[in-house]
């Protein structure tokens, strides 16, 4: 049992988000007295987050439903120099007008986690490009800068591993962690902010803001780190064989997003329904006794809580019933992700390895051709071993559609246009 007395840090310690604390009593005792103002930073680094990013949102989530305010912070000013945190190389830079489109697209993936106004534990959704594209730089290096010692920012793991590795770390990128603590001494001043979250690759970011803060005359400041994920197998959450699990349904559709949480592997079922959904303990306990066959029945349920959560109980089950008349009753269903191909093009005739490249189940027609020789490739529920193999008006079934396969998870429709 958690030790925490807190409605928050118990309900994060028995669902195994907590990795380290700044302060376990002094943190505990505070949100027992008052509600708490607390926030996680998201870089704007594509325009939607990934499956890797909702064990921070699920904080936020759990936050909020505790009684406290949480804030997710938009790095639309830190995202003009990048993290360079473990990262073997500098980022790439985006122009002001990139950052700005990847921000609307990431602000979408909120919606139905936090909910957002004007009450006291209403979240906020913050950009710190509103301070920090106004910085005067020589009064920010006198007032701020003055408090960072480089001897001691050289021993960060994520300074450190790259110098050790005698890659480059720009000045550029070295100024990350200072920008970075200025937000939290930001926050707290615009916003009574007391704590910040995030993964813990960012304790070394997380501790530098507390110091600042304390140098700066802020009230005490807190820190939460969650664990980084990875799979049983050591896959990092939020990729898959094909890419990126986008939280927004243009990128990924809703089907596929469940199909990802619906092939997770047994034995990170129950963790990921601590974690990810917000059903009860006792009904997760319930689902973790089970065993044998009744484990992919379990898996449904993670894959259409997780979902459900994301884009509507309405969609998520609708994904859970095209999986069902897909795998279990071998119909097909007008649910599943689709492609449009012009009819002019399919009547002269698409290459197969084509096709799958299009369809997105292969990167290229040497990775295509890999998975015909596999056996993996089928066409409307036929296996094909001819990689010259031509598709065209011919293959439309009876409901105008072609269905393709990769192997016996990965399906889509071809809709000619």
């Amino acid at each position: 049992m958690s030790a925490f007395k807190s409605d928050f840090l118990h309900t994060l310690s028995e669902r195994g988000f907590i990795h380290q604390t700044s302060d376990d009593r002094g943190l505990d005792a505070l949100l027992q007295k008052e509600s708490v103002t607390a926030y996680i930073g998201f870089d704007p680094t594509a325009s939607s987050l990934h499956a890797g990013s909702l064990i921070q949102i699920m904080m936020l989530h759990w936050f909020q439903q505790t009684g406290h305010r949480p804030i997710a912070l938009m790095g639309g000013g830190t995202g003009m120099i990048g993290d360079p945190s473990f990262k073997d190389e500098a980022r790439q830079l985006m122009t002001p007008d990139r950052i700005d489109g990847n921000l609307a697209g990431i602000r979408r993936c909120f919606a139905n986690y936090l909910q957002f106004g004007d009450g006291s534990t209403d979240a906020l959704m913050v950009n710190n490009a509103d301070w920090l594209m106004d910085i005067n730089y020589v009064a920010f290096l006198r007032d701020v800068g003055r408090h960072f010692s480089v001897n001691r920012m050289l021993t960060f793991d994520s300074v450190k591993l790259r110098l050790d590795r005698e890659q480059s770390l720009s000045f550029l990128e070295f100024n990350y962690m200072i920008l970075q603590a200025y937000d939290f001494v930001e926050l707290n001043k615009r916003y009574d902010c007391r704590l910040q979250m995030g993964g813990s690759d960012q304790w070394g970011n997380i501790v530098n803001g507390i110091d600042l803060g304390h140098r700066m005359g802020t009230p005490q400041l807190y820190a939460v780190t969650s664990p980084l994920l990875t799979t049983s197998s050591g896959a990092k959450m939020g990729k898959s064989a094909s890419g990126a699990v986008w939280l927004n349904a243009d990128l990924l559709s809703v089907y596929d997003f469940w199909q990802y949480w619906r092939n997770t592997e047994d034995a990170d079922v129950g963790r990921f329904l601590k974690l990810y959904t917000t059903l009860p303990m006792d009904e997760i306990e319930r689902l973790e006794a089970l065993g044998g066959s009744e484990i992919n029945e379990v898996k449904k349920v993670l894959a259409t809580e997780v979902t459900a959560i994301l884009h509507g109980r309405q969609a998520a089950e609708e994904a859970a019933e095209t999986a069902r008349k897909t795998f279990e009753e071998g119909t097909l269903s007008e649910n599943l992700p689709s492609i449009e191909v012009p009819s002019a093009e399919l009547g002269e005739g698409i290459g197969l390895l084509s096709l799958f490249v299009t369809a997105g189940f292969a990167g290229s027609n040497g990775e295509a051709r890999r998975h015909v020789k596999g056996g993996a490739v089928r066409i409307n529920d036929v296996a094909v071993s001819d990689e010259r193999r031509i598709v065209g008006n011919e293959d439309l079934t009876d409901d105008g559609v072609i269905k393709l396969s990769l192997g016996k998870k990965k399906h889509m429709l071809v809709r000619p246009v």
